[in-house]
């Protein structure tokens, strides 16, 4: 998530924690730099400028300049800033305790607003809610279609009216409905266009002044720039909404978009939504993007992933195997699977103090973990539990299984090898001094499949 951002800020900052005295010169230096990379990273330029010199009027302070670790400072009056501009504090979706919650979705075709509404509909029925998806946009048939699929996935049910070219009267039915059946949340995906046109933004205002909503939600694009901004400022001129959810982070999105736009519009960033997985939403915490952005992590939301999607009793199974040196190709399948269940590769790897702008350069691809499930599910209950009999011929027979190589099969064996050296090391008195030797033998990264 941002890495590039990342990775430039902390290339720029690292000139200035160094040093053991600041000047008005240098510090002017460093900011000018900084400038040019949220500009770089389409942040909107009266955005980046009443930022720079937020951070200027604090930076050039006498408490700064005489500060035995300057530097420090001045990354601390950064992330202040960051936070501030992000918005201070997490804005909470608003939800009636009784009666009904209706949250209307608008924005753009394209981004990523019907795999938001069912992202949005399971997050939801996981609080216990009775969630209802109404597919309201009858100008792409597809969007029907793709809204009931993936409410199925999730078991939501998706109101529709077949044929109808009238979401006004889609939503207003779709209301009742929900009354009639005992929910008591409705998420309505409207239409989307290619371009924002004055048909589109009557439809949306008709829709909302017919149901009024509880919460109205724009879901922009993070790849889209400077545009995401300006259809923001479009859409909230003409409908009024409360909140904004940024998707696509995860992509190839240089990220501005979620700097600039709750300044532009004076609405909060309520959700961020990255990938595919329909149980990739995340809520919004402007203190920790801005420590994502700045490469000091987000461990608070790495363990509450880790808390959400990993069974307690099969993860403290896990550690008595591990103290007992008794970790086999079974409990390492089981691994795997807890780590997809709490998202890509890369983003939990972006939660590690350190290593976020790493993660940008670093050779992580997902499919490599399906490549080692595979590689295990074609290994027999006593190949997994007992590795050393893994000879030449039941190497090949597992590469021909696994659709992989043999070199492959035998990469990972070895990796595995190497892991159970280091946890039978961290079980003896000296494996503490003799850990990071062997750590960076076992080097996940290195597990790379051609």
């Amino acid at each position: 998530m941002l890495e590039e951002l990342t990775e430039k800020l902390e290339r720029t900052l690292k000139k200035i924690t160094g040093q053991g005295k600041l000047t008005e010169a240098n510090i002017s230096d460093t900011l000018r730099e900084i400038r040019r990379v949220l500009l770089d990273a389409d942040v909107n330029y009266k955005v980046a400028k009443q930022f720079i010199d937020d951070v200027k009027e604090k930076a050039l302070g006498k408490e700064v300049l005489l500060s035995v670790t300057p530097g420090q400072l001045v990354t601390k009056i950064i992330y202040d800033e960051l936070v501030k501009l992000l918005g201070s504090n997490n804005a909470e979706l608003t939800l009636n305790p009784s009666g009904l919650t209706v949250i209307m979705l608008i924005g753009l075709q394209g981004c990523g607003k019907t795999t938001f509404s069912a992202k949005l509909a399971k997050y939801l029925k996981n609080k216990k809610r009775n969630v209802l998806l109404v597919a309201g946009d009858v100008y792409r048939p597809a969007a029907v279609n793709q809204l009931k699929i993936l409410g199925s996935q999730i078991d939501v049910p998706v109101f529709s009216i077949e044929g109808s070219k009238e979401p006004v009267t889609i939503a207003s039915e779709a209301i009742s409905f929900a009354k009639e059946k005992g929910l008591n949340t409705v998420i309505i995906d409207t239409a989307g266009r290619l371009h924002i046109d004055e048909e589109m933004m009557n439809e949306a205002v008709a829709i909302k002044d017919k149901v009024n909503p509880t919460e109205t939600l724009f879901v922009v694009d993070s790849m889209t720039g400077q545009d995401a901004v300006n259809s923001a400022k479009a859409f909230h001129d003409k409908v009024d909404f409360d909140g904004i959810v940024v998707t696509k982070l995860d992509g190839d999105s240089r990220g501005g978009c979620v700097l600039s736009i709750r300044s532009v519009v004076d609405r909060p960033v309520k959700f961020t939504s990255l990938g595919e997985k329909l149980d990739s939403i995340e809520i919004f915490y402007p203190d920790r993007l801005a420590s994502r952005i700045l490469g000091k992590g987000d461990v608070v939301s790495l363990v509450e992933k880790a808390q959400e999607h990993v069974d307690e009793k099969e993860a403290e199974e896990l550690e008595k195997k591990l103290l007992a040196n008794k970790f086999d190709f079974e409990d390492f399948l089981k691994q795997i699977k807890m780590i997809k269940k709490m998202g890509s590769l890369s983003s939990l790897l972006s939660m590690i103090p350190g290593v976020g702008s790493a993660v940008k350069n670093a050779d992580i691809d997902d499919r490599q973990l399906v490549r080692v499930e595979a590689i295990i599910h074609s290994m027999t209950k006593e190949e997994r539990a007992n590795p050393k009999i893994l000879n030449g011929s039941r190497r090949k027979r597992i590469a021909r299984g696994s659709g992989t190589s043999i070199q492959d099969v035998n990469r990972l064996i070895k990796q595995f090898e190497e892991m159970q050296k280091m946890i039978k090391m961290l079980n003896t008195k000296s494996g503490k001094t003799n850990m990071l030797n062997i750590a960076k033998k076992a080097n996940f990264n290195n597990m790379k499949f051609n």
